[in-house]
């Protein structure tokens, strides 16, 4: 990020914030489709996001992804793949929003990033450092806690923390950018997801033609809230540092949270309180641990002697290669 001039970062953190200010303020917008359910209203969303998306890569004339997309399978399934998995992050964080349960959706936010590490030891044999193997000890103790307090594990953090980290494990490794991996994902979504509309309307049952234009209107704006405040993520990502946008992604958890507890007056017991304490404290070991290793890292780097003009390939030094 050395390239990038003060008025660019300035730019990318207004974008970050904008981004993970609109994520933390979704809470508010799912309530204002009822009466449609959480189905019909997930169905928009893919229905929507798809138009929306479309329209954005018609205007900057991104296509040529999309073929090379279709001519390589492995890539294919792991779209499929992705788009299954945000599928039910979205239905399970849609119906928890109007179901009442802001705060445990927030939960699973807060713990998705010790849910990442975790899937990375597990899955991708990745080795910790001692504060992250603290961290996630501590985000077991919490999650514990919690289950004692509902006397049921949390599963709706579970779930939403546990696909949106499976999420971002598959698109890591088909690596497209944001508005063509939306693009893909719900193209894919789109034709189950407009059947089922279809259906619906047949039944008689659609609000989307049973409560006026401006429910109409409403229903169809679920593909500019799925789309806008990830194109202010793909302007922030390239212009701060990871670190920073580390930092940022609490944001959005934060918000729900206090639209929970303040806006939604939802209930927050000792045991609940504990629970969130100690996650906090987790992420907070996570995130003193990510910018220690950052500083040392630079330090490093800016220590290390420059290779001579025309020396070998075999003097540079190891950091630098």
């Amino acid at each position: 990020m050395a390239g990038i001039s003060k008025g660019e970062r300035r730019t990318g953190l207004v974008n970050g914030f904008a981004a993970y200010g609109m994520w933390g303020l979704v809470p508010l917008f799912w309530p204002l489709l009822k009466p449609a359910g959480s189905v019909e209203i997930l169905a928009h969303r893919m229905v929507w996001s798809l138009a929306f998306v479309a329209v954005a890569l018609v205007f900057v004339r991104r296509w040529a992804w999309a073929g090379e997309l279709l001519r390589q399978p492995r890539r294919l399934a792991l779209v499929t793949v992705a788009a299954a998995v945000i599928t039910v992050n979205w239905g399970v964080y849609i119906w928890a929003v109007n179901a009442g349960h802001v705060v445990e959706a927030s939960l699973g936010y807060f713990i998705n990033p010790l849910v990442t590490i975790a899937m990375g030891v597990l899955l991708l044999k990745e080795r910790l450092r001692p504060a992250q193997w603290a961290a996630v000890g501590v985000g077991f103790a919490a999650v514990v806690v919690l289950a004692v307090g509902y006397g049921q594990p949390p599963w709706i953090s579970l779930v939403l923390a546990f696909s949106f980290a499976t999420y971002g494990l598959v698109k890591k490794k088909v690596n497209l950018g944001g508005i063509e991996s939306l693009a893909a994902e719900t193209a894919i979504q789109f034709l189950p997801a407009l059947g089922y509309l279809l259906w619906l309307s047949g039944q008689g049952e659609s609000s989307f033609v049973n409560h006026g234009a401006g429910h109409a209107a409403l229903l169809a704006s679920t593909g500019i809230v799925t789309a806008v405040p990830l194109v202010c993520f793909g302007a922030a990502a390239i212009r701060v540092p990871l670190s920073t946008l580390g930092l940022l992604q609490y944001l959005a958890p934060v918000f729900q949270f206090l639209l929970g507890i303040l806006y939604f007056h939802e209930a927050m017991p000792p045991e609940r309180w504990a629970g969130f304490v100690l996650v906090w404290l987790a992420l907070a070991l996570l995130t003193w641990d990510a910018l220690r290793t950052a500083r040392r890292g630079a330090r490093a780097l800016a220590a290390a002697p420059l290779p001579r003009p025309g020396a070998p390939v075999s003097e540079t030094p190891a950091s630098q290669v």
